[in-house]
């Protein structure tokens, strides 16, 4: 695979599959700042986080190029994608890692089991600079395009500033708006999901459960957090650290040992 070394090379990836319409938006419009490549999975990967396959073979396909954007998948999670790409696809290193646009908010705790921010992350591990972005609504055929002046602006800030060492960006576009001009830098609301699991009985009579839930803002009137800004029509942008250790609590006296 050859790539113009004078236009940044950009990897895109997502965990809703190479069919969703939100990858294609996303490479449609990136196409014009840099050579794109793209390597997602071969169907939908929600909520995979940072997961990699160790215990199956991973197989990588070449598709047709999409409006000259070269297109592959991966039988496998977001991370093994990004991980793919850079070993076995990519005859560079990146400038920059970008996933989604996702099906669905991954504000708040939403962060942590996303697959999404998985290839993000994973992106940021290997120290390039990388976002994710995700619009609030789940459905197939979701209107991306009021999305498009942030996502362009965003990365084009990014491209040219690049971002601090083990920092990614969380992008989430709130659905509904047939405009967005406006975002904030904030943080992620502190928030859990209820009543996660609904009960069935299948017709041999056994139980079995399915994941639904309801996200519950812990500090809805906190105008500083991605929900406050996503309920009000702002897209939010947080700065997402990769290094979860918490500075100043190296040394716990209670779990001393002396």
């Amino acid at each position: 695979m050859n790539t113009d070394k004078n236009r940044p090379l950009i990897l895109v990836s997502n965990d809703d599959g190479i069919e969703a319409a939100g990858v294609h938006r996303l490479v449609e419009w990136l196409s014009a700042l840099g050579d794109v490549v793209c390597v997602c999975p071969d169907s939908p990967r929600s909520g995979q986080s940072m997961a990699i396959t160790v215990n199956s073979p991973l197989r990588l396909t070449s598709l047709p190029d999409y409006k000259g954007t070269r297109m592959h998948k991966a039988n496998g999670t977001p991370t093994d994608c990004v991980k793919l790409a850079m070993h076995q696809v990519l005859d560079r290193r990146p400038d920059l890692v970008v996933a989604g646009i996702n099906h669905g908010s991954n504000a708040a705790v939403n962060v942590v089991y996303s697959g999404t921010m998985g290839a993000v992350m994973e992106g940021c591990a290997f120290g390039i600079p990388s976002i994710g972005f995700s619009l609030t609504d789940h459905s197939p055929d979701a209107d991306f395009s009021p999305c498009r002046f942030l996502t362009e602006k965003i990365v084009k800030a990014v491209l040219t500033d690049g971002l601090p060492d083990g920092v990614c960006l969380n992008v989430n576009f709130p659905a509904g708006h047939s405009e967005l001009n406006e975002m904030r830098i904030v943080r992620a609301a502190r928030g859990k999901w209820t009543d996660e699991y609904e009960a069935y009985t299948d017709p041999h009579g056994y139980p079995f459960y399915w994941l639904k839930g309801k996200f519950e803002n812990e500090e809805p009137d906190a105008t500083d957090t991605d929900e406050w800004c996503l309920a009000h029509g702002i897209t939010s942008v947080v700065p997402t650290l990769l290094d979860r250790t918490v500075p100043g609590l190296i040394s716990l006296p209670s779990l001393s040992l002396s």
